[in-house]
């Protein structure tokens, strides 16, 4: 301990200059930063606004663009009822005066084909299935594929 008193009390001028230089050099640099501010002051306002809105936008952009919702996944088993094989309606058919092939193409409306496409399938011409589904429309009273379709499986004509 005597030791340490020893060199602090021959090299204490030496401390004390040190001591005052740092703080002198200290006060220098404060008074620069003073005057760099004062000198800069309009930039450094309108860098540090520019600063706070660019924080600000980023902030709400990623606040706004957040999903309200979460989605959440769940499996569950779906049990079906086996259904009865589909037995159309005979008498309906007849009241109708639908024929057998009238049927089989209203069958491949219902699988969405189309008209070239029924020709294909059941080798008669494009006009022949024109025809048919003309005479189709009439007897369900109907205009359009989809009104026969929806009108057919209401009266259990096709599946």
């Amino acid at each position: 301990m005597t030791r340490i008193k020893n060199w602090l009390l021959l090299h204490k001028t030496t401390i004390m200059y040190g001591i005052c230089l740092a703080i002198l050099l200290f006060l220098l640099k404060w008074l620069e930063l003073r005057y760099i501010i004062f000198d800069h002051s309009l930039e450094i306002y309108i860098g540090s606004i520019a600063l706070i809105f660019t924080i600000l936008g980023i902030w709400l952009a990623l606040k706004l663009s957040k999903p309200k919702t979460k989605t959440i996944i769940v499996e569950k088993e779906v049990y079906l009822q086996k259904k009865d094989p589909f037995i159309p309606n005979e008498s309906m058919i007849s009241q109708l005066e639908i024929s057998p092939r009238e049927l089989e193409i209203l069958h491949l409306i219902a699988l969405g084909k189309s008209n070239q496409e029924i020709a294909n399938t059941i080798f008669v011409s494009l006009s022949t299935v024109k025809t048919h589904n003309q005479n189709i429309f009439e007897k369900l009273e109907v205009k359009r594929r989809t009104q026969a379709i929806e009108k057919a499986k209401r009266l259990q004509l096709i599946p």
